[in-house]
């Protein structure tokens, strides 16, 4: 999915301070606009902790009616230095991409994008047979240095592990995480140490995960009323829980069933730099990134209408960023980039 905001900001995403306690989140609302017109409750970035181990952006969006309109439209856009998880509860999403993918992802099923040096895609719902409701989340994970060059490739998993114990049911997508002595196992291809998974809770069930000490986790609330190691994590808030603990506790209330999505992982070691759509380690990353691309959408969309092609030319083909074919329209350009410059901050905090 892209990121439609017209003037994005340009983030730098380091690892925060640990906080004691469970941190609230609170999320801010999006309205991303053009052509998808949705508004989406954003949690990661943002100024007080821009990343979770390596995951860096989250937007939680639905339900929305799909069956009024045209549903998701996302035309192709591009993505480095990072992965992109589709995530659904409702609906579905057929997804195209530059190297050469088309699938169609469902509630309890992955797509999984990993971008490296450069990939396009675009994201739209099924034209003919679609679920009326469109709910979910879309989450980034930032690729280490040691990944930045890594050819870029797209998976789906569809037959993801699950467990049911004690009133939960819990369905690993990435990574790795153990509940109730069971360790579950995502087939999903990561780059750095993390868990991502969904938590189904009946009302007034609680549930134990065991978890690496080491790690940090965030418990996004999608619907009930949840407690995260006993703090209250409103729906569409993140609870974020540093390093420290071998285990985590999530109750429900007894009002209600309750769903979430746990993420976590290692702290990330590298500073990043992210803007729109790119993830880099310099602000002249960015600019290189975005002038690749606009060089693309020049090829197809020279008088910058925004429509009508419906594929990239021969000369795009070996640009960096790849040829998404079939999308009914042309590519999105790039918002223009803020009039300053940003580096990422040291360790220390000092830029």
């Amino acid at each position: 999915m892209s990121n439609l905001e017209t003037r994005p900001d340009e983030q730098v995403c380091r690892t925060g301070d640990q906080a004691e306690g469970v941190e609230l989140l609170t999320a801010r609302d999006v309205p991303l606009g053009g052509p998808r017109a949705m508004n989406v409750r954003r949690t990661l970035p943002q100024r007080a902790r821009s990343l979770v181990g390596a995951w860096c952006f989250s937007d939680h969006y639905g339900p929305d009616d799909v069956v009024s309109g045209e549903g998701m439209q996302v035309p192709p856009h591009p993505h480095t230095g990072l992965q992109t998880v589709s995530w659904l509860f409702e609906g579905e999403i057929l997804h195209r991409d530059s190297v050469g993918s088309l699938q169609t992802v469902r509630p309890g099923e992955l797509n999984l994008m990993t971008a490296g040096a450069g990939i396009s895609h675009s994201e739209e719902s099924p034209a003919a047979g679609r679920p009326p409701r469109l709910h979910g989340v879309q989450l980034w994970t930032a690729l280490p240095g040691s990944a930045l060059d890594v050819d870029p490739h797209f998976e789906h998993h569809g037959d993801l592990p699950v467990l049911r114990h004690d009133g939960a049911v819990v369905r690993v997508f990435m990574g790795r995480l153990t509940v109730g002595g069971e360790q579950l196992d995502s087939p999903a291809r990561t780059y750095t140490p993390l868990v991502g998974a969904q938590i189904d809770l009946e009302p007034g069930a609680e549930v134990r995960l065991d978890v690496d000490p080491e790690h940090e986790h965030a418990l996004l609330v999608d619907a009930g009323d949840l407690t995260f190691e006993g703090a209250v994590v409103p729906p569409s808030n993140l609870g974020y829980a540093g390093p420290g603990r071998p285990g985590l506790t999530v109750r429900s209330g007894a009002g209600a069933p309750a769903r979430a999505v746990l993420i976590g992982g290692l702290p990330f070691a590298e500073d990043v730099i992210m803007w729109w759509n790119f993830m880099g380690r310099t602000h002249e990353d960015v600019v290189q990134a975005r002038t690749d691309w606009m060089a693309q959408v020049a090829e197809v969309d020279p008088s910058g209408a925004g429509g009508g092609a419906t594929a990239y030319t021969d000369g795009a083909a070996g640009r960096r960023f790849g040829t998404v074919l079939g999308y009914p329209s042309g590519p999105l350009r790039a918002p223009a980039l803020p009039d300053l410059r940003l580096r990422p901050r040291t360790r220390s905090g000092r830029g």
